[in-house]
């Protein structure tokens, strides 16, 4: 089989709607069914479905993702968006930065994009309308910075790729942080022009922070201090050398039960069972599409779409300049029509090498791969981040979009910057 039938029957599949984990399955088998003598047939298939997610860094991701659910439902977000609004909160554009700042921080926390939009948005968004923003600039603004949450560490999107690549969890971790707190900053910029544009509603902003600051510095420090200390303990464990993130992902766990049910206490025990059913039909569907992927990985490999894309890409580009821009489009065009997670698992085999042979480090493109697609989490039509803050905000997809086009071209600049310097991504790990 051609590698150009395999795509078109991948793309035929993907288009009429079926789950992106059938799709892989259901793709990976074609060239076997086709012809019987290729040695991509279904039993080693299946061993390289079960042989993938066989794997102690992948225990990672449904422990985060357990983690930021119970942060979620005990309400973590809004302690730190507490915190931040007391210090910014009288400035221009101050409480949507602080809106930004506590996506920074969740991300921290939950590793996810979605459920830090969820989790954020429906905290910060009625604060906002309420003060007199614009209720689309408001559901747009945290649908892209809820993108953060894949960049700052811990991120599931690295863990995937550590796993495809080879490389450093950890590393890839600490590589994020720079362009996180750039992305973020860009945002913030973007969100200050907007107020200086559009105005602010200076007696209502004023009324909300002098309220919170009646409270006392100490007050408020002391109501969010545990939420702080959540990204503390769960990196500084990590970089440490205290825990590996698999095991880091386990305490972030327990931690997160503990001051949910015994500081804040907005969590009671009778609660576990409900969040921990909720934590699996999240990660179940997760699991069946990185099975599918590995599968799907090593069906290209023996069709050489490594190789064959490789020559295509080159035959575009001539210098590394040129091949990383293709690359970035391809990346861009991925993470509008699929899911972040095969994405990663499925191209990360394929581009990897052509990156290496440009003299990419394979952690800076890492770090490119999560950006691009992080960005496909505000672009329809799979634009995950789009749906979460539509079902938050009831606002149409598309009004948010349109919205949220400013925000995804300063997304697109700090693309740029952390691609072409690669120090944004290196300079902590020297």
């Amino acid at each position: 089989m051609s590698l150009s039938l395999f795509f078109l029957i991948f793309a035929v599949l993907l288009s009429i709607g079926l789950p992106i984990g059938v799709v892989l399955t259901m793709t990976g088998i074609s060239p076997s069914l086709l012809n019987s003598s290729f040695a991509g047939n279904a039993p080693m298939i299946i061993r390289s479905m079960l042989s993938g997610v066989d794997s102690f860094p992948l225990l990672a991701v449904p422990m985060f993702i357990i983690s930021g659910i119970i942060m979620a439902r005990g309400k973590i977000s809004e302690k730190l968006f507490n915190m931040f609004a007391f210090f910014v909160g009288k400035r221009t554009a101050g409480l949507p930065i602080a809106a930004i700042i506590t996506c920074l921080f969740y991300g921290a926390i939950s590793g996810s994009g979605p459920a830090t939009t969820a989790a954020v948005g429906s905290m910060t968004i009625p604060i906002l309308v309420g003060l007199n923003y614009d209720k689309t600039f408001v559901t747009s603004m945290i649908a892209v910075a809820g993108g953060l949450g894949v960049i700052i560490p811990p991120s599931i999107p690295f863990i995937f790729y550590g796993m495809s690549s080879g490389e450093s969890v950890g590393r890839l971790f600490v590589a994020g942080i720079i362009p996180g707190i750039l992305i973020g900053g860009i945002l913030s910029a973007y969100a200050i022009y907007y107020c200086k544009e559009r105005g602010e509603d200076k007696d209502k902003l004023n009324e909300f922070t002098n309220s919170l600051r009646s409270e006392g510095l100490w007050s408020v420090f002391r109501d969010s201090f545990w939420a702080l200390l959540s990204p503390v303990i769960i990196l500084g464990s990590i970089y440490s050398g205290i825990a590996s993130p698999t095991e880091a992902a386990a305490i972030s766990v327990f931690y997160s039960l503990f001051i949910s049910i015994f500081v804040y206490k907005t969590i009671k025990i009778k609660d576990i069972p409900s969040l921990l059913v909720e934590s699996v039909n999240s990660y179940a569907p997760i699991l069946f599409i990185l099975a599918a992927a590995m599968g799907f990985a090593r069906v290209l490999t023996y069709l050489r779409a490594p190789q064959i894309i490789a020559k295509v890409i080159t035959s575009v580009a001539s210098n590394s300049v040129g091949i990383m821009l293709v690359i970035n489009v391809l990346l861009l065009f991925v993470g509008m029509v699929m899911d972040t997670t095969p994405a990663i698992l499925i191209l990360t085999p394929i581009l990897l090498p052509l990156a290496q042979a440009i003299e990419v480090n394979p952690i800076h493109f890492g770090v490119v791969m999560v950006v691009n697609l992080a960005i496909g989490f505000v672009t329809p039509p799979m634009g995950v981040n789009l749906f979460v803050a539509s079902s938050i905000s009831d606002i149409s997809i598309v009004k948010i979009a349109k919205a949220a086009m400013p925000f995804i071209i300063g997304f697109l600049i700090a693309l740029t910057l952390v691609t072409f310097i690669p120090q944004l991504s290196l300079l902590l790990l020297q």
